[in-house]
C-alpha cells in the first residue's frame, strides 16, 4: 500500500522541525528537576539490576537487553501509534529529544563550577563537581577541576547530544531513547567497579559500538567549530588513540586542539588513580576561562549538528525517491 508506506516514517521535514523544536526547549529549560524521564529509567534499570545481579557477563547481557530493547521497544510503540499524523509524529521527536539530550544542563553545570573555580571558591567548585563527572573532587586543586570541566564537557557533548541526534537522525524516536538508554546504562554499571566488571561488560561494549559514529561526528565538527582547525585534526590523529575510551579519545582530543589546551594526565575516579597520556601535548594547562570557551564550542556543535543530521536525512530521503521513480 504505498499511501500507508509513505506515512510509516517521519519526514526528513518533520524530524528537522522535531529535532529543532526539541533543542529549543532544551535551551529554555534545560532538565526538568523533577520527574526526569531519564532518570527514572535509571530507577527501573537499577530494580532490574537487583533481580538479574550475578557476577557473569552473561547476566550483564540480559540485564542490557532488557533495560535497553524494553526501551526501544517503548519508543517504537509511540512512533507507530503516530505515524499517520505528521503533527504528533513532530511534537513527540521533539519531546523525546528534549528528554534525552543535556547540553544546557551541561553548559550550566560547567560555567556554575568555572564561576566557584573563578571566585576562589574551591569547596563549592569540588561540591559541583560530581553533578558533571565521576573525579574524586577532593583529591583535586583549581587547575585540575577545570581541567576535568573542559574533558567532561567534550566528552558529554558526544555522549548526550550528538550520538543521540545521530540515532534519532538514522532511527527516529526508537534510536533517541534507545541511545540513551545504552548511555545510560554504561554509565551506571559499565565502569570497572568489582560488583560490575563482569555484569557491566555488555553495557561498556554496546555504549561502545553506539557512541563510535557520534563520536567520530562530534571530534569533526569541534574541527569544523573550533579556533584551532589544524590543531584539533593533528591533535585527533596524534593523540586520540592513545585515550582508553575509544570514543572519549577522539572527542577529547580534538577539542583539545580546538581550544589549544592540554588535556588528560593523572585522574583520580573512586580513589583508583588513572594516569592518562597527555592529549595535544602543544597546547598550554586549561585555565578557568576555557570552561566558557569549551561550553561555547559544543554549542557550535549541536548546531552543526541539527545541521548534519537533517541534510543527510534530506539526502537519503531525496536519493530513495528517485531511485523509487526511476525503478
Amino acid at each position: 500500500m504505498p499511501g500507508r508506506s509513505s506515512t510509516s516514517r517521519l519526514s526528513p521535514d518533520g524530524f528537522a522541525y522535531g529535532a529543532a523544536a526539541g533543542l529549543a526547549v532544551d535551551l529554555l529549560v534545560g532538565d526538568p528537576r523533577r520527574g526526569h524521564p531519564v532518570a527514572a529509567f535509571g530507577r527501573a534499570a537499577a530494580a532490574v539490576e537487583e533481580r538479574l545481579h550475578h557476577d557473569h557477563r552473561g547476566w550483564g547481557a540480559l540485564h542490557t537487553l532488557v533495560c535497553a530493547g524494553s526501551a526501544a521497544a517503548l519508543g517504537a510503540l509511540a512512533a507507530r501509534a503516530v505515524r499517520d499524523r505528521p503533527a504528533a509524529a513532530a511534537a513527540l521527536t521533539a519531546a523525546s529529544v528534549w528528554a534525552v539530550v543535556g547540553g544546557t544542563t551541561l553548559g550550566r553545570e560547567a560555567r556554575a563550577i568555572g564561576g566557584a573555580l573563578a571566585a576562589g571558591d574551591l569547596d563549592v567548585a569540588r561540591e559541583r563537581l560530581p553533578h558533571l563527572c565521576g573525579r574524586d573532587p577532593q583529591s583535586l586543586d583549581g587547575p585540575a577541576m577545570a581541567r576535568a570541566v573542559v574533558e567532561s564537557v567534550a566528552e558529554n557533548t558526544s555522549d548526550a547530544v550528538v550520538g543521540a541526534l545521530f540515532w534519532g537522525a538514522v532511527a527516529g524516536v526508537p534510536g533517541l531513547v534507545g541511545f540513551r538508554a545504552v548511555n545510560t546504562l554504561d554509565a551506571m554499571v559499565g565502569h570497572k567497579s568489582p560488583r560490575h566488571r563482569r555484569f557491566g561488560w555488555a553495557s561498556a561494549r554496546l555504549d561502545d559500538v553506539a557512541g563510535w559514529p557520534g563520536a567520530r561526528l562530534t571530534a569533526a565538527l569541534a574541527t569544523v567549530a573550533g579556533g584551532d582547525p589544524r590543531g584539533a585534526v593533528r591533535a585527533w590523529r596524534a593523540d586520540a588513540s592513545k585515550h582508553p575510551s575509544p570514543n572519549a579519545g577522539p572527542v577529547e582530543a580534538s577539542f583539545a586542539g580546538a581550544l589549544g589546551v592540554r588535556l588528560g594526565g593523572t585522574l583520580s575516579y573512586g580513589g583508583r588513580v588513572e594516569h592518562r597520556p597527555v592529549l595535544n601535548g602543544e597546547g598550554r594547562p586549561v585555565e578557568v576561562a576555557d570552561i566558557d570557551r569549551a561550553v561555547r564550542l559544543s554549542r557550535r556543535v549541536t548546531g552543526l549538528t541539527l545541521a548534519a543530521c537533517v541534510g543527510g536525512r534530506m539526502i537519503i530521503g531525496a536519493l530513495g525517491a528517485r531511485k523509487r521513480r526511476n525503478a
